[in-house]
């Protein structure tokens, strides 16, 4: 899946396949201004930045679940935002410290250091990363991802896939090749 928020004409938190298919709303009420975004893996939580409302919150994949972790004014000066074990980890854009915040009650805030000009954040750790398993989009025998000629995307399981062509290209008849 792919997870994205938009705070366009109406703001929310969304998923879809990653062909850009199945397109499901998973909070779309009583949020504004969602700037930023991070998945916990293991337990299917996600987490997102309102700097409209000036909180953090977090739903299960489904949009179920919602519970607001932290709310106040600070809120509006982070950007980016990671999760990893026990705390979620962001920027402060006035200072460009990096922030740790515990991600099931919002205490034990704690400046850790400072980046000039940081505007993400992200956890590279084994742990955070799910093991991948045999998929769709494996290149087949002639080198070609999925067989596909141009771009492989995984569909609604890791068994099904979907193939794209790069601009200028049109999918030929066969689903697989580019012309």
């Amino acid at each position: 899946k792919l997870f994205f928020t938009d705070y366009g004409n109406a703001a929310k938190v969304e998923r879809c396949d990653m062909d850009g298919m199945n397109r499901t709303w998973i909070v779309d009420s009583k949020i504004e201004q969602p700037t930023a975004l991070a998945l916990d893996l293991i337990n299917k939580y996600v987490y997102w930045l309102d700097i409209y409302l000036e909180s953090v919150e977090v739903v299960d994949y489904q949009g179920r679940r919602r519970q607001t972790i932290t709310k106040g004014r600070q809120i509006r000066h982070l950007c980016g935002l990671a999760v990893f074990e026990n705390y979620l980890y962001t920027i402060n854009s006035d200072d460009f410290s990096i922030l740790r915040i515990n991600r099931y009650n919002g205490t034990d805030a704690q400046a850790l250091a400072r980046l000039d000009d940081a505007k993400e954040i992200r956890v590279y750790q084994k742990r955070t990363h799910a093991a991948v398993r045999s998929h769709a989009c494996e290149a087949d025998p002639y080198g070609m991802p999925g067989g596909c000629s141009h771009v492989c995307l995984l569909s609604t399981s890791h068994k099904a896939r979907t193939c794209r062509c790069r601009t200028g290209f049109i999918l030929g008849s066969d689903g697989r090749s580019c012309k």
